[in-house]
């Protein structure tokens, strides 16, 4: 496969693209900077995923898009997201897995809202949930086959396997999962059709 990944200096995004790479499949990483190391199957394009014309020449000629992009207290996922869409439609890319947060998943203390809004998550910081939900919004007015992976709280930490997921909801209890298990369940969806079009919440 080809591969198309954003985000792929940050923690998570990382993950994947080691995993990706480890596989023998081709990759188009978009960048700021060069801070990524060298590698066969890897094409870096230093650029911005604010700007369309960046975010085309990475994704033309993929077969399926990660996104990996944080929000780091600025609007650049909710900007970048739009573009991603966009393009993947013109280049008829279908696939998309995208790292969301579990306080965009449907709230078990109040039916009808997220758990961002109902009350489930302790953050009293909405913004990044904000950014998170105008993807989530944007995904489902596509007709592309996305999945938002939405983990809980996100240590530093290997796979170690023995998570549990849900459609749509955090599993009961969820405390935490690590980048590593995180990455290694994101990178998995690309052989599963179990989360498309969904929300899946992450946990131990």
């Amino acid at each position: 496969m080809k591969l198309a990944i954003f985000g792929a200096t940050g923690r998570v995004g990382e993950e994947i693209l080691k995993r990706a790479l480890a596989d023998g499949h081709d990759v188009k990483a978009l960048v700021r900077s060069e801070k990524l190391e060298a590698h066969p199957n890897l094409e870096v394009v230093i650029g911005d995923v604010r700007n369309a014309e960046d975010i085309e020449k990475t994704i033309a000629g993929t077969t399926a898009v990660f996104s990996a992009i944080g929000t780091d207290r600025t609007t650049t996922l909710s900007e970048a997201a739009p573009l991603i869409v966009k393009s993947m439609e013109k280049n008829n890319i279908q696939r998309i897995i995208s790292i969301g947060t579990a306080g965009i998943l449907n709230s078990r203390l109040s039916p009808g809202l997220l758990r961002y809004e109902g009350g489930d998550s302790k953050r009293k910081m909405t913004f990044a949930a904000e950014e998170h939900e105008a993807v989530y919004r944007l995904f489902e007015k596509a007709s592309l086959d996305w999945t938002v992976v939405c983990p809980t709280y996100l240590p530093d930490g290997e796979a170690r396997g023995n998570y549990r997921t849900e459609k749509d909801f955090l599993p009961i209890e969820g405390k935490e999962i690590t980048v590593g298990d995180t990455a290694e369940f994101a990178y998995h969806q690309l052989e599963s059709k179990e989360f498309v079009q969904s929300r899946v919440g992450l946990a131990y």
